[in-house]
């Protein structure tokens, strides 16, 4: 099973692949198995250091997709990527059955969106032996967005995060990851709020992994649909891992691979951002 290389100093970039008809983002660009793997493989050689796939839509609004239909979009691709790719793969789903089956099939990661709250999912994990990302999401895809609100964002995130990564722990599982959850269950200043105290949610001692690419309040902030948020996916990327993230999770991994490349030149040269090294 392969391991993410963590380099002190070094943002690592998680690459996205949706093998989905309906993601926000990138929906149906990748329809058939052949076209998931060419772009598998396009992702590895633009700089990804980790490839998370996934078959199920989570953007707001969306419903859940029936397990035979996510095995049917995922587990071709997996089983297809076998031996070809060197970087890790993450499998995003909240189905134990399917994280079985991916790992089987070559997922070395498991990312849940609803963050191990099933005991199956936390079985999965541990009887696999495959890592886990941990996402916090308040409510479910479907009303998420409806009226999201905390009295603190941020310590709330970290206590939830904090307490599933325990429960990983517990079972056996030892390569855990956190992550915020940006824009599940979070309004504009929550999400800006989390990305600005990162550093309180990796003072929990997992690494952490951002997702803010292409999102919608980016497009609020900066204008822009979807296909138009590059430059303000990259200046989040560059803030969140000013203040902590030690992943970013993006769509576009050329662009921020290079944006990241500089970033932490500038951030290892001067010492003086908050996180000198991103090794766990």
């Amino acid at each position: 099973m392969k391991k993410l290389r963590f380099q002190p100093g070094r943002t690592l970039v998680c690459g996205i692949l949706n093998v989905t008809p309906d993601s926000f983002s990138d929906g149906g660009k990748w329809p058939s198995a052949q076209a998931a793997v060419a772009r598998a493989l396009e992702l590895e050689a633009q700089g990804a250091d980790l490839l998370d796939i996934g078959g199920e839509s989570s953007r707001p609004g969306s419903a859940s997709v029936a397990l035979e239909e996510e095995k049917r979009r995922v587990i071709p691709v997996l089983e297809a990527l076998a031996g070809r790719l060197k970087i890790p793969i993450s499998v995003d789903t909240c189905k134990p059955e399917l994280a079985l089956l991916a790992v089987k099939a070559g997922a070395d990661i498991i990312n849940d969106i609803t963050g191990f709250i099933s005991p199956a999912m936390i079985e999965a994990a541990a009887a696999s032996g495959a890592g886990a990302i941990v996402m916090h999401m308040q409510g479910e895809p479907r009303t998420m967005q409806a009226a999201p609100v905390y009295r603190d964002v941020v310590a709330e995130v970290k206590a939830f995060l904090a307490e599933r990564a325990a429960a990983l722990a517990k079972a056996g599982v030892k390569d855990i990851i956190l992550d915020p959850g940006i824009g599940f269950g979070k309004n504009i200043a929550h999400n800006l709020e989390l990305v600005a105290r990162l550093a309180e949610i990796r003072s929990i001692g997992c690494p952490v992994m951002l997702g803010v690419s292409r999102k919608k309040f980016i497009g609020a902030l900066a204008g822009g649909e979807t296909g138009e948020r590059l430059s303000g996916t990259i200046a989040a990327c560059v803030a969140g891992a000013a203040n902590g993230a030690d992943i970013i999770r993006v769509h576009d991994v050329l662009e921020c691979r290079k944006a990241m490349l500089v970033a932490d030149a500038i951030r290892s040269a001067g010492k003086k951002w908050p996180f000198d090294g991103h090794s766990p």
